[in-house]
C-alpha cells in the first residue's frame, strides 16, 4: 500500500484510531465527515486535513480509500473513489496491513469485552515502559488516545467480528472472551454463522499462534484447535483466577497457570465479567513472554474505557454513568456493576441500537433490566438502518412494562429532549446509566447543562 490515505468518516472512534496510527507512522492523511468531533481535532494537530462535509471534490486522485462498512455506493465520495479507478480498502484491511508491521501481535475479538481488554492490555504496558503500540476500540481514559505508534515490540488490537473481517487477522496471541448471537443482519444462522467464521478465523492464523479461549462460555468451548488454551473461573482451565474477593473499592483474584501460582491481581473495575477480561489480559501477556511482575501493579490503576460504565456526571448527589451496552448480555454485566450501590435509586435509559438488533433480540432485551428501579426507553438508533414495521421502542416499553414488575416508560425524541423530561423527576441518590452504542452518550451534558440553567436561575 501506498504513503497517502483519504478516510471516508474519518471521525469515528474506530476510524480515528486508525488515522492517528498511520500519522504517527508517517503517512500522509485526509478525509472527511458530516460533524466536527473531538476526534478530529486531535488528528488535524498531527497534520491531517479534514474536510466537514462530504463532497465529491474532497477526494485526492492518488489516495488509498479507507471506508468503513456504513458507507453506502451512493456516498459522493465512494462514487469520485470508482470514478477515479482507486482502491478501496474496509478499515480491517488497513488494521490487518498494519498488524504485519514486523511487530508481536495481540488481538482481542469475542462478542463482549474486546474494548476494554484491548484498552487493559495497552495501558500497563504504555505504563510498564514498554512502548506498544495499539488501535483500540475507545479512548482509554488515563491516556487520552485510542491509538499510538511506537518502537516497543508489541502491537495490541481490537478485532471486530460484526462484519466476518475477523478472519483477515493474524495475531501471535489472540483472546476470545465470548461468543454470542449478536449481529444477525449479517450473521443470517446466528451462533452457527458466528462459530464457523471464528473456526476459519483460528485455522488461518500461524501455527505458532496461541488462542485463548474462554472456558467458562458455552460457545468459546466449541472452539477445537492445538493452538488453544483456556482461562475460567468457573471449571479447570489453564489459566484459572481463584480466591475472588468483591470489595468495595476493588476486586481481589489469585491467577494459576496449569496448576501453579502465578500471581496475584488487583482490579478497581466492578463486576465478574471484569474478572475475566484482567484474567484474559495476563494470560495474553503471559504468553507473550512479558514479565508479569512489570505489568500487575498497572492492573489496579486501569479506570475502564471511555463509555464502559464510565461516570460522566454528578451533582445535588445524582451520579450519571455512561455506557456503550447495546446487546443484553452487555446490558445485564453493566448493570450487575451497579450492584451494592446501596440505599441509591437505579435507573436505566436504554436507547436501542439498530432496528434489526431490537427485532432479533427482542425477547433477551426483556430479560435484560434486572436489578434497576426504573427504566426509560429512547427512540432507536438506526445507524443507517431502515425502520422495520412494528420494530419500535413505544411496542417494546410495552412488552416490557408486562414483563418486568418495575416503572418502565418510552420517552420519544432527542436525548435533548429525554433530559428535560427526565431531570425534572431526579432526586438525590438517584444513579442514573445511560445504555446504548449511539446518541445516549450526550445524556449526561443535557442532564447537567438543564441543572447549570436551573442554578443559574436560582441565583
Amino acid at each position: 500500500m501506498n504513503k497517502k490515505y483519504y478516510f471516508i468518516a474519518i471521525g469515528g472512534v474506530g476510524m480515528s484510531g486508525l488515522a492517528k496510527y498511520l500519522l504517527e507512522n508517517g503517512c500522509e492523511v485526509s478525509g472527511s465527515d458530516i460533524v466536527d468531533s473531538k476526534y478530529i481535532d486531535k488528528l488535524r494537530k498531527l497534520g491531517a486535513t479534514v474536510y466537514i462535509g462530504q463532497r465529491a471534490e474532497n477526494v485526492p486522485a492518488d489516495a488509498t480509500i479507507v471506508a468503513s462498512t456504513a458507507i453506502r455506493d451512493t456516498n459522493p465520495e465512494m462514487i469520485r473513489a470508482k470514478e477515479l479507478g482507486l482502491k478501496v480498502y474496509h478499515r480491517s484491511d488497513i488494521l490487518a496491513e498494519i498488524s504485519k508491521w514486523g511487530k508481536f501481535f495481540l488481538g482481542f475479538s469475542g462478542t463482549h469485552g474486546k474494548t476494554t481488554t484491548s484498552g487493559l492490555c495497552s495501558y500497563v504496558l504504555e505504563k510498564a515502559g514498554l512502548k506498544p503500540s495499539f488501535v483500540v476500540g475507545g479512548i482509554i481514559p488515563e491516556l487520552g488516545i485510542n491509538a499510538q505508534c511506537q518502537d516497543g515490540k508489541y502491537f495490541t488490537a481490537e478485532l471486530d467480528e460484526s462484519d466476518g473481517t475477523i478472519v483477515k487477522y493474524a495475531p501471535n496471541v489472540c483472546v476470545v472472551n465470548n461468543l454470542e448471537a449478536d449481529h444477525l443482519d449479517f450473521y443470517k444462522e446466528g451462533l452457527k454463522s458466528i462459530l464457523e467464521t471464528f473456526e476459519k478465523f483460528i485455522s488461518n492464523i500461524p501455527e505458532s499462534s496461541v488462542v485463548l479461549v474462554n472456558k467458562d462460555n458455552k460457545a468459546t468451548r466449541e472452539l477445537h484447535s492445538h493452538k488453544t488454551l483456556t482461562f475460567g473461573i468457573e471449571e479447570d482451565a489453564d489459566y484459572t483466577a481463584k480466591n475472588i474477593r468483591l470489595m468495595s473499592d476493588c476486586t481481589v483474584f489469585d491467577v494459576y497457570y496449569k496448576g501453579e501460582f502465578l500471581t496475584d491481581l488487583t482490579i478497581i473495575l466492578r463486576g465478574k465479567h471484569n474478572v475475566y477480561n484482567a484474567l484474559s489480559v495476563i494470560a495474553s501477556l503471559h504468553q507473550a513472554g512479558v514479565d508479569v511482575a512489570k505489568v500487575k501493579p498497572h492492573f489496579a490503576t486501569f479506570s475502564g474505557m471511555g463509555r464502559r460504565f464510565q461516570k460522566v456526571g454528578e451533582f445535588d448527589g445524582i451520579t450519571i454513568y455512561d455506557d456503550y451496552a447495546h446487546h443484553p448480555t452487555e446490558i445485564k454485566a453493566t448493570l450487575s456493576s451497579a450492584e451494592g450501590m446501596d440505599g441509591k435509586r437505579i435507573i436505566a435509559v436504554f436507547q436501542p441500537h439498530r432496528y434489526t438488533r431490537l427485532k432479533n433480540l427482542w425477547n433477551e432485551f426483556l430479560d435484560a433490566f434486572d436489578g434497576v428501579d426504573e427504566v426509560v426507553v429512547t427512540d432507536v438508533y438506526a445507524a443507517s438502518e431502515d425502520e422495520i414495521e412494528g420494530i419500535n421502542s413505544k411496542n417494546f416499553t410495552r412488552d416490557l412494562s408486562e414483563h418486568i414488575s418495575i416503572p418502565c416508560k418510552y420517552v420519544p425524541g432527542t436525548i435533548a429532549e429525554v433530559a428535560s423530561k427526565l431531570y425534572p423527576t431526579l432526586e438525590e441518590n438517584d444513579v442514573v446509566i445511560g445504555l446504548g452504542a449511539g446518541t445516549i452518550t450526550n445524556l449526561s451534558k443535557e442532564l447537567t447543562a438543564l441543572n447549570d440553567e436551573v442554578c443559574q436561575i436560582a441565583h
